[in-house]
């Protein structure tokens, strides 16, 4: 890993973003980007329609002359506001430690525009929530779904707190996306060579014995790699199991696939992901 790109709207989960994206760089010895879309709707000025004929020729050459200069005055508040937030950025990234930090300010929209940084990033860290996390607090910031539908890259959604990371959970169910979490684990091994891994298989009773073999060359795969793990299969409904296991154990970042066994046309994120989203206090590492 040598390229962590944080997504940042400045909002009340970026400290969440820097400190958990500062941890990556730090154990992987990787470079942070952190990139800040100013949204472009905010730098287009009004547009210089004909109001003539309702409101009188000088009335509204007068509106549409104070409108525009409004728009021009949010454009420059914007582009303050750009500047604050990645100075912010860079001030709490250089007291997490990292020295190696590029800040990149785009005008556009972020699910048009991280496409184009991700590319050289391994990682892309965003917040669980954006500007409007003070509302409607039990859903998912708006570019969560698109971000990782789309994205080629893990991604890590983190919440707005800050907690250490000193025990990992792998929920695994053998399926092609579970695979590849159990290679990304393998290739990232020495980032997390001080960190107590979890893997975890739940099933139903009539797959036990599939689920059983699979969790058991997984066991082996991660093994052979130099982790050293607690390994445990259990029952019953994916998300309420694996969110037990989470409180009662007390893992501070679950890695897992974005789709199971029932994906459906990479329209939308797994539903158990999506649950377990929503339901935990913890970041979530999600691999497509």
């Amino acid at each position: 890993m040598k390229s962590i790109l944080l997504c940042s709207d400045g909002s009340a989960f970026a400290d969440g973003i820097y400190r958990y994206g500062a941890w990556f760089a730090r154990q992987f010895q990787a470079q942070a980007k952190v990139l800040f879309v100013t949204d472009i709707r905010s730098q287009k000025v009004v547009s210089t329609g004909n109001f003539s004929g309702s409101l009188g020729l000088g009335a509204s050459e007068q509106l549409l002359s104070e409108l525009v200069n409004l728009e021009h005055e949010r454009a420059k508040l914007n582009n303050q506001r750009s500047r604050l937030v990645l100075q912010n950025a860079g001030q709490l990234l250089k007291e997490e430690g990292l020295s190696d930090v590029e800040l990149i300010n785009q005008t556009g929209f972020l699910v048009d525009c991280f496409h184009d940084f991700e590319a050289d990033a391994d990682l892309v860290v965003l917040g669980k929530r954006g500007e409007a996390a003070e509302f409607a607090s039990g859903h998912l910031g708006a570019n969560i779904d698109r971000i990782v539908r789309s994205s080629s890259k893990p991604c890590l959604v983190t919440p707005k707190t800050f907690a250490p990371i000193e025990r990992l959970l792998v929920a695994y169910d053998g399926s092609p996306t579970g695979k590849r979490v159990l290679t990304f684990l393998v290739d990232s091994a020495p980032g997390f060579k001080d960190v107590e891994i979890h893997l975890l298989t739940v099933t139903k009773s009539d797959a036990e014995a599939v689920r059983s073999q699979a969790l058991d060359k997984a066991q082996q795969q991660l093994q052979q790699a130099g982790l050293t793990l607690t390994t445990s299969q259990l029952s019953g409904d994916p998300e309420k199991v694996i969110a037990q296991y989470i409180e009662q154990h007390h893992i501070s970042l679950l890695l897992m696939g974005a789709y199971g066994h029932r994906r459906i046309r990479h329209l939308v994120i797994g539903s158990t992901t999506v649950q377990l989203l929503r339901s935990a206090h913890i970041p979530v590492l999600l691999l497509r």
